[in-house]
């Protein structure tokens, strides 16, 4: 017969095996390969509110899990640093340290991605409110934050999370509303709705324009209505008919046989009077030193004439003194002697 004792010595035994199993294996499920030294460190620091992010939240990269935080803290706790006043930096940030599996992220240096905007940043999981670490690239990100300590890990800079961008473009939003003059909005869009009624009413321009165009608009439906649209129509298409007309002569006139010959012709007159442009240089050359010989022969003959007409002017005028000679004394021409002197009227 079993001892009672000995059955339930049984039972606690394994209940102490399988617990002391069960914690090796959560040991091993948050370690996550530590034990084998095959994790890698980081760090970064946080200027919000961590609250949902525990030790053990996962750390993700574009949704892939690579590792988990391994402790939260404050910087002037965890470096040992006192604070010089209510804006020191150590007194603003929480540092996050976090390990990574280099099997899940690859083998890539951490400080050429940073360089190239790798971040961190605070993420929530749906509606439950847990919060993990996700690691991505940013665009525009801002430069890494200085810190006047030596980290001990490597650093990854943090990047503002979602709903921190949310809730601060919507505080930015409430305060630029709250400096806004309500009251005097309101007395605006009032008055400016007042001046609107009055300007559509019976003595407001806009009234009177909106009265004006329906009256001009009813004249138009008028006078479309009232205007013999099929007379036009057919106008139009008489005049349709006489281009078409008009153009099929232009086509068989052109397609003549006497056209073509008019255009060799035409084009052989052209011809003829380009080649006589072409000799015109050479007439009119030809032409200008006939004029030079002109113009040198007139000025030779005006030098030749000109003692000749003198002469004959000298003879011209002995000629002129002799026939005066002549008509006055004949006889003294003939004979010689000078006439006897008119006798003197004797008183």
């Amino acid at each position: 017969m079993a001892q009672p004792g000995r059955s339930l010595y049984l039972r606690v035994g394994m209940l102490v095996v399988v617990g002391a199993a069960l914690a090796v294996g959560f040991v091993l499920f948050l370690t996550s390969g530590s034990l084998r030294g095959e994790l890698r460190m980081f760090e970064t620091y946080i200027e919000e509110s961590v609250a949902g992010l525990d030790v053990g939240s996962p750390v993700r990269f574009r949704g892939v899990q690579i590792g988990r935080v391994t402790e939260l803290g404050l910087v002037a706790v965890v470096y040992g640093r006192e604070a010089r006043g209510v804006g020191d930096i150590a007194l603003r940030l929480i540092v996050v340290r976090f390990a990574v599996d280099p099997a899940r992220y690859g083998t890539a240096p951490v400080e050429d991605a940073v360089r190239a905007g790798l971040r961190v940043r605070i993420a929530s999981t749906g509606v439950t409110g847990l919060s993990y670490l996700e690691v991505d690239f940013v665009d525009s990100p801002r430069a890494p934050l200085v810190v006047p300590w030596e980290p001990r890990f490597t650093v990854i800079p943090s990047a503002p999370s979602t709903i921190t961008q949310v809730t601060s473009a919507a505080e930015r939003l409430m305060t630029r509303l709250s400096e806004l003059d309500i009251d005097a909005l309101l007395y605006n869009a009032v008055g400016l709705l007042t001046d609107l009624r009055q300007q559509v009413g019976a003595q407001g321009e806009l009234g009177t324009a909106l009265r004006e165009a329906a009256t001009a608009m009813a004249a138009l439906r008028q006078a479309v209505e009232g205007a013999a649209l099929d007379t036009t129509l057919g106008e139009i298409r008489e005049a349709a008919r006489s281009v078409g007309a008009a153009g099929a002569a232009a086509e068989r006139l052109i397609a003549d046989p006497q056209m073509a010959r008019a255009a060799t012709s035409i084009g052989e007159a052209a011809q003829d009077l380009r080649t006589a442009v072409a000799r015109l240089p050479a007439v009119i050359a030809s032409l200008e030193v006939a004029l030079r010989t002109v113009r040198s022969t007139t000025g030779d003959a005006q030098a030749d004439l000109g003692p000749l007409l003198r002469d004959l002017r000298a003879t011209a005028s002995s000629l002129r003194d002799t026939a005066e000679a002549l008509r006055r004394s004949p006889s003294q021409s003939l004979f010689g002697q000078p006439p006897p002197p008119p006798p003197r009227d004797r008183r």
